[in-house]
């Protein structure tokens, strides 16, 4: 194949662009973008583009955002198009068989984490709340299953200890764009030989909802601070004391010693805030109240006293 590869591609969110872009710098010919529909947002309920959309429009690239890709009028589009290759990104669409039969190479996927662990919608989040070291990015060729397609390219990534939902993200979004690169370099040279993943070894990162942001201060002081940075910025890790909400940002572990109640502030005054859990303490370092905006929480406990002995929930 001496052109670039003719493209239909398929994505939503922030983590999708990069590879988007991606597919331009390479030289593809993108037909079309396929995204979701404009949404709702903020106090205002404003319908709002998704970034892929945005994205799309800047590099002049046409867009379709239907509300099914299983109408047999979207089955017919993609097949008039005729592309080489589909390229899915978190798309939020799952795709019927015969669509992903329609591109003569095939339909590719990339996904955040290395297969088969954390297949589904959650992988970044997961993996830094279950304490994993390293993840990375996957491109595989789609199959009728939930991530579980032959693997082409997988490329790695320390987690280091302070990052979040959202560095993690922002940097195998990065990672995600050049090995999607490689791939297609891999396809054009026949390089690249599809491995079958090990199914055993296959784990299961949920989809995330608000609800699963309340921390559970039974668990150890460890898992907590994972869990802050695993949820950081969505859904949030939460706490409720005396009725207020209090959504937290960042925590440092204390100390693995103590024996208090799980949530009971062992130590609140204008400077720190230190919690029991279940199997150490905590120390609050950046907070936010049911109302105002995310600080340190020095500055939050200046203006909201939290006294030793009260029990977060």
């Amino acid at each position: 194949m001496n052109s670039p590869f003719k493209v239909v591609f398929m994505g939503t969110p922030d983590f999708a662009v990069p590879a988007l872009k991606a597919l331009k710098e390479y030289g593809c010919e993108v037909s079309l973008v396929v995204t979701q529909p404009d949404k709702p947002k903020g106090r205002g309920r404003k319908r709002t583009p998704p970034p892929v959309k945005v994205a799309a429009a800047e590099f002049g690239f046409p867009v379709v955002q239907p509300d099914s890709v299983k109408t047999e009028d979207f089955y017919h589009q993609i097949r008039q198009i005729a592309p080489d290759l589909l390229v899915v990104v978190a798309s939020g669409h799952v795709l019927p068989q015969k669509i992903l039969e329609i591109p003569a190479w095939g339909t590719i996927n990339v996904h955040a984490s290395l297969l088969p662990k954390y297949r589904g919608p959650a992988p970044i989040q997961w993996a830094i709340i279950n304490g994993e070291t390293e993840t990375g990015v996957t491109t595989m060729l789609m199959d009728k299953g939930l991530d579980t397609g032959e693997i082409l390219l997988a490329s790695k990534t320390p987690i280091f200890p302070e990052d979040t939902a959202e560095t993690l993200h922002d940097r195998l979004a990065g990672l995600g764009a050049e090995a999607l690169k490689q791939t297609l370099t891999g396809l054009r040279t026949r390089s690249l030989r599809p491995i079958p993943q090990n199914h055993s070894l296959a784990t299961y990162a949920p989809l995330l909802s608000k609800n699963h942001g309340r921390i559970d201060w039974s668990r150890s002081a460890h898992h907590i601070e994972r869990f802050i940075r695993g949820m950081t910025p969505w859904p949030g890790a939460y706490t409720f004391w005396d009725e207020k909400r209090l959504r937290i940002f960042r925590a440092e572990i204390r100390s693995m010693a103590g024996g208090d109640v799980p949530g009971r502030v062992m130590e609140g005054n204008s400077q720190a805030l230190t919690i029991a859990t279940g199997e150490g303490v905590l120390s609050i370092t950046e907070i936010q109240g049911s109302s105002g905006k995310r600080m340190p929480v020095g500055d939050f406990l200046r203006g909201c006293q939290i006294p030793a002995g009260a029990v977060f929930r």
